[in-house]
């Protein structure tokens, strides 16, 4: 388990859909204590019989930052669907409480490095799936025969 001073480890995920639902399972599983903020109450139902806190509201709401507890994570997630709302609110954050682990999901590659190199941890599935499947398709025995 994962445990700072004798007590489990605070996530906070901002964004529940697939990939912030995910993360919540994964780390709850892994004995964090998770706190997911959505604006749509039914993101819930992802979470299935759900045990950890559920905010609903927007996550660049600093009241409800605060309220699901991201001056006291060990580590925030932030999934929401939009990558300029992720940035904006991983900035927030990140200046705001400075937390030790900030992950922001970023779709479009070139803002993904941008804000990389301006200190921001990003992950950006755009890359991950491109370098995945280029290595599939080059390890493949479809690749192309040399010229003759």
């Amino acid at each position: 388990m994962n445990e700072r001073y004798g007590a489990p480890m605070r996530a906070v995920i901002v964004g529940c859909g697939r990939v912030g639902s995910k993360v919540a399972l994964e780390l709850a599983g892994d004995g964090w204590d998770v706190t997911c903020i959505d604006e749509d109450e039914r993101a819930l139902a992802r979470l299935g019989a759900w045990k950890g806190g559920f905010i609903v509201g927007h996550g660049m709401d600093i009241d409800v930052l605060q309220e699901a507890g991201v001056a006291e994570a060990g580590a925030v997630v932030v999934a929401t669907d939009g990558d300029n709302s992720n940035l904006v609110i991983g900035q927030v954050i990140q200046r705001r409480w400075e937390p030790s682990c900030l992950v922001v999901r970023v779709q479009d590659p070139a803002r993904a490095d941008f804000y990389a190199a301006r200190g921001l941890r990003t992950v950006c599935p755009t890359q991950t799936t491109t370098t995945t499947m280029l290595n599939a398709v080059r390890s493949c025995d479809a690749a192309p025969k040399a010229a003759l």
